[in-house]
């Protein structure tokens, strides 16, 4: 169960990766038509072009990330009762890739639409952040949890969340609204790229003093498990505004705008650990639900 989990995490974070290739090398409409690649073929036909090969290749991803849903949902079964958790999750991975599915049917037809294009990644990271609490999840027994920090760490540690949280989405707008449309035909929204620019780097700058306290309150609390998430979540954030800072100064190159998006990916698991090392568990009796260290 746990490979099946963390393989569906390492998938959800690839098609970041696939889709954000698509987008950047201007592939987005390779194949024209969905869910077929053109009207009379399923797959790129030869005419098409290397645009169709990278459009589809991220088209693929799809089956892959579907079966590992089916494989998460299957290796729960036995466990649905004891750890209906568990098999919530596996369900809203499952139907996540069901919508994802959709939406970059609907991405196709709307003609790279920027605000169906953010939609899809949101959905992706969503999906991250679901299967990275699963993998958590394997890894400990069903039960109550306390907290293992104190109550205004806690409290701050949310807030970051919710920083966090907003800093994505404003990501996303600006990225929707800047020049890597995905397709040289397609002409953005027209909001003034530059202001969103500004915006989303002020929540950045608001979300890294937010975590200064949390690394100041980490230390000084003296749990290591939560003081490691903190300087995980912290150290890829910094590296994340050093990327932004370069690519704005760099006029927006297409290999940085690609590596901050799928940091952006690894950052939405980290920040998952790190909620979840706010409270430590309090076992159950062995047998009493999945137990933690049963191998899988």
């Amino acid at each position: 169960m746990r490979v099946i989990a963390w393989l569906n995490l390492v998938g959800n974070l690839a098609i970041i990766a696939t889709g954000g290739a698509v987008r950047l090398t201007e592939s987005g409409l390779g194949c024209p038509t969905w869910p077929q690649c053109t009207p009379d073929s399923w797959v790129p036909t030869a005419d098409l072009g290397g645009h169709a090969l990278i459009e589809f290749g991220n088209r693929l991803m799809s089956p892959i990330l579907a079966i590992l849903a089916i494989l998460a949902v299957l290796s729960v079964w036995r466990f649905r009762k004891a750890r209906p958790d568990l098999w919530a999750h596996a369900w809203i991975i499952a139907g996540g890739i069901v919508v994802q599915a959709v939406v970059g049917g609907v991405t196709v037809w709307t003609g790279l639409n920027a605000w169906i294009v953010g939609t899809h990644y949101i959905a992706s990271a969503i999906l991250v952040g679901v299967a990275t609490s699963m993998v958590l999840r394997t890894r400990r027994e069903r039960g109550p949890r306390a907290l293992a920090v104190p109550a205004w760490l806690f409290g701050m540690t949310h807030i970051a969340t919710l920083l966090f949280a907003a800093l994505i989405v404003a990501g996303v707008v600006t990225t929707g609204n800047g020049p890597h449309s995905g397709d040289p035909g397609v002409v953005r929204e027209g909001i003034a790229w530059d202001v969103l620019a500004h915006v989303h780097a002020w929540i950045g700058y608001a979300l890294v003093a937010a975590l200064v306290v949390l690394l100041v309150g980490a230390i000084a609390h003296g749990n290591r498990r939560y003081r490691n998430a903190v300087l995980a979540v912290t150290a890829i954030v910094a590296i994340q505004v050093v990327v932004g800072i370069a690519q704005s100064r760099l006029g927006i190159p297409p290999l940085l705008v690609g590596i901050h998006m799928v940091l952006a990916g690894v950052s939405v698991a980290l920040m998952v650990v790190l909620v979840d090392a706010t409270k430590r568990p309090s076992p159950t009796p062995r047998g009493a639900d999945f137990p933690a260290d049963t191998p899988s």
